[in-house]
């Protein structure tokens, strides 16, 4: 049996993944999605969103099911898989999936997204799914009425906080640096509540417990060690590209994040795009992710045309 063979494979279900299936499914662009969960970033961070045009406020796991709705609505064939290689040969890409299906496309679009990055702190790895979390929105209720640290600071740090605020007893949030860097809306939203207390100038050195999390020791900016009596941590210190697939195809910044044309979010390879948070874009931002894969899935289109 031959290799089954798309116009467009698309890597990732995230907003940009979804959006770009979207627009190729109204291209006429016979389309394939491969992803393992849908949502992205917004499954694991957003938990109310406020700045989605349109809406002024809906939960990250609203706004995924609108966007899954829509999308399976049109003409995509949706495989719940990973990648574990993509290659080209001449004109055709080669892509390997996780289940070892062989799949053959005129053109790829990587909308993978990032995963988080972990702490690598003493305790850590030990204490994963025993009090040490990287999904807020999934994992916030169960640690109702309890004292809880996020570690990270930021908008994504102030928005955990908040969120875990709404179940937790009491909220540490661990700014590593010596200014916070979160938007004046959540620096306001976090004064207005009793529930969160924000250190900063705080470094993470080891989380510590039996067999659950009990406490964290941090660095403090005098350099004196501290100890706080925690039953979880909520880790929020940004995220890594998803691209080891594609590694030899295109070209990285310092970030590890995917080197694409601002116009037509092509990389080095012809045929190969990306969009959304695996890529150098500056802003991580729901709707910018979102239009960088309309944008994509718009040059698949011009690029297929001249095929």
């Amino acid at each position: 049996m031959g290799q089954k063979t798309y116009d467009l494979i698309i890597v990732g279900g995230g907003p940009a993944g979804m959006t770009a299936g979207i627009y190729a499914a109204r291209h006429k662009i016979k389309t394939l999605l491969i992803t393992k969960n849908f949502g992205g970033q917004m499954a694991r961070k957003a938990v109310n969103i406020e700045n989605w045009p349109g809406v002024q406020e809906i939960s990250g796991l609203d706004l995924i099911q609108k966007f899954l709705s829509h999308l399976k609505k049109q003409e995509v064939e949706i495989l719940e898989d990973s990648i574990s290689k993509a290659k080209k040969t001449g004109k055709l890409f080669s892509v390997l999936t996780g289940k070892r299906k062989n799949l053959g496309a005129l053109a790829v679009l990587v909308a993978s997204g990032a995963d988080p990055r972990p702490l690598e702190v003493p305790g850590e790895k030990k204490f994963i799914g025993k009090g040490v979390a990287y999904c807020t929105a999934c994992e916030a209720p169960l640690f109702q009425g309890k004292i809880v640290a996020v570690i990270g600071g930021g908008n994504a740090g102030f928005e955990a906080a908040l969120s875990l605020s709404q179940h937790a007893k009491k909220v540490y949030l661990l700014e590593a640096g010596a200014k916070i860097q979160a938007n004046e809306a959540n620096i306001q939203k976090v004064a207005q509540t009793n529930k969160v207390e924000v250190i900063a100038s705080a470094v993470l050195k080891k989380i510590q417990g039996q067999n659950f999390v009990q406490s964290i020791v941090y660095q403090d900016k005098s350099k004196k060690l501290q100890t706080l009596e925690v039953e979880g941590v909520f880790v929020e210190i940004g995220s890594i590209p998803a691209t080891g697939f594609v590694k030899g195809l295109v070209d990285f910044n310092e970030r590890d994040e995917i080197i694409v044309s601002p116009k037509t979010n092509m990389t080095r390879t012809s045929g190969l795009f990306a969009a959304g948070d695996v890529t150098d874009v500056k802003h991580k931002q729901i709707v910018i992710a979102a239009g960088e894969g309309a944008k994509a899935a718009l040059s698949v289109y011009d690029y297929l045309q001249k095929l």
